[in-house]
């Protein structure tokens, strides 16, 4: 008795059915991203409707850590206190790509191009601490 034969068909078929798998695994990222909104929006609007809505003067007045508020609202900051901050964050965010270059720089095929971009990483870095430098940001007063 003869076996039964398959058919195999075009690569069009299978071509929807690898795309059908891709969109179905975003499908469901999709629908994990709609359950968290519902949720956050249902806690909100939960929240909303049971808290008790009762203002008087006292919780309408602006307060800091629960010291009554003396003097004006207005208050001068040193901008060069955020600059600091400012540079400590790059410099941060420096060191955190400097250690896993050096791993990356033991691997005999990526040695010299790993070196090469990093070299041109802390140019940039060199740039941007000479600027801050000539404008006088690193002198603190």
């Amino acid at each position: 008795m003869p076996e039964p034969t398959t058919v195999v068909t075009a690569v069009p078929e299978r071509g929807t059915v690898i795309a059908a798998d891709y969109f179905q695994s975003y499908s469901v990222v999709g629908l994990l991203a709609v359950i968290g909104v519902l949720f956050v929006s249902v806690a909100f609007g939960a929240g909303r409707l049971l808290r008790p809505v009762v203002p008087t003067p006292e919780k309408l007045m602006t307060y800091e850590c629960g010291v009554d508020p003396v003097g004006e609202g207005w208050a001068h900051t040193q901008v060069r206190y955020y600059v600091y901050a400012f540079l400590y964050v790059i410099f941060a965010v420096d060191s955190i790509f400097l250690f896993p270059w050096a791993t990356v720089f033991a691997d005999p095929a990526y040695g010299a191009t790993t070196l090469v971009e990093m070299f041109v990483f802390l140019g940039f870095l060199t740039v941007g601490l000479l600027y801050a430098y000539k404008k006088g940001v690193l002198a603190w007063t």
